[in-house]
């Protein structure tokens, strides 16, 4: 997060913008709550999606009023990100000629607020062209739920994978009557403990399909994670899956209110996995 000092001050049509945080909008990394994909998430801010992506610097003006300034230097915003989370000060103040829009209001939940203005508020209506940003709901599960579901499992792997023990999956092959009788359902390339059969077979094979035709840009995307191995992230309608290449994968649907569904490595997991992380956008 950044801080809120003379530092971090960047303008707005003139005035000044106190900067409390940013976040990049790119193929590879991008506010997953906005979209399944980096060009459902632009649509959501009315922006085009350029090939490099964009900035994000989420602000106040002097007067409270919240504005997210979108700049097409991807770079400075990354390196202001590093410096946050390392705990260093960065003055972000982008270029003017960088600057592609000012859009009122912000499109995701900001926890902070600058000090020695008024609080947080949209923009007076004549001052602006188009109606403010607000977050996603998140009050009921959802897509946006579902994804930041997702995003909570890829941040905090380790919690999540130590809650599974891999007894708990059956040995692929079994009967599919029984299976779906049975409290742990086959989910193809393992077991899906709980939840619906048909709801993890429909993910795997709709993540399958992509490696044949490929999803919009950001519908898979890896990063890094321990040793060699890497976090795969899916989406698609109504589904999202996070996945270690070197582990299991977790399935999370929109018919399923709040269920987290394991999916054991099985005989075809691992192919699956390796071939999504092949053509999966990747941070540069």
């Amino acid at each position: 997060m950044a801080g809120t000092d003379d530092d971090a001050v960047a303008t707005v049509d003139d005035d000044a913008l106190y900067v409390l945080t940013a976040v990049l909008l790119t193929p590879a990394k991008f506010p997953s709550v906005l979209g399944d994909d980096y060009p459902e998430a632009c649509a959501a801010l009315g922006l085009a999606p350029l090939a490099d992506g964009y900035g994000l610097v989420i602000g106040q003006d002097s007067d409270g009023a919240r504005w997210t300034v979108v700049i097409d230097d991807v770079s400075l915003v990354a390196v202001a990100i590093a410096s946050w989370d390392c705990g260093m000060e960065y003055d972000l103040s982008p270029d003017e000629r960088t600057v592609v829009a000012a859009l009122p209001g912000w499109p995701l939940a900001v926890a902070v607020a600058a000090p020695g203005v008024p609080a947080p508020h949209d923009p007076a209506p004549e001052l602006t062209e188009r109606p403010p940003l607000c977050p996603p709901d998140t009050a009921s599960w959802g897509p946006a739920q579902r994804r930041l579901g997702a995003d909570e499992i890829a941040l905090q792997w380790a919690v999540w994978r130590e809650q599974i023990d891999d007894g708990d999956f059956a040995v692929s092959g079994q009967d599919e009557a029984s299976a779906e009788e049975s409290d742990r359902s086959e989910a193809e390339d393992g077991e899906g403990r709980g939840g619906s059969p048909s709801g993890v077979r429909r993910v795997l094979a709709e993540a399958r399909s992509y490696v044949d035709t490929p999803p919009p840009l950001g519908r898979v995307r890896s990063s890094f994670a321990t040793g060699d191995a890497r976090t795969l992230r899916a989406d698609g309608p109504g589904w999202s899956m996070v996945a270690r290449t070197d582990d299991i994968a977790f399935v999370l649907l929109d018919e399923e209110p709040g269920e987290v569904l394991p999916v054991g490595r099985g005989a075809e997991l691992p192919g699956l996995l390796e071939a999504l992380d092949k053509m999966a956008v990747r941070p540069s």
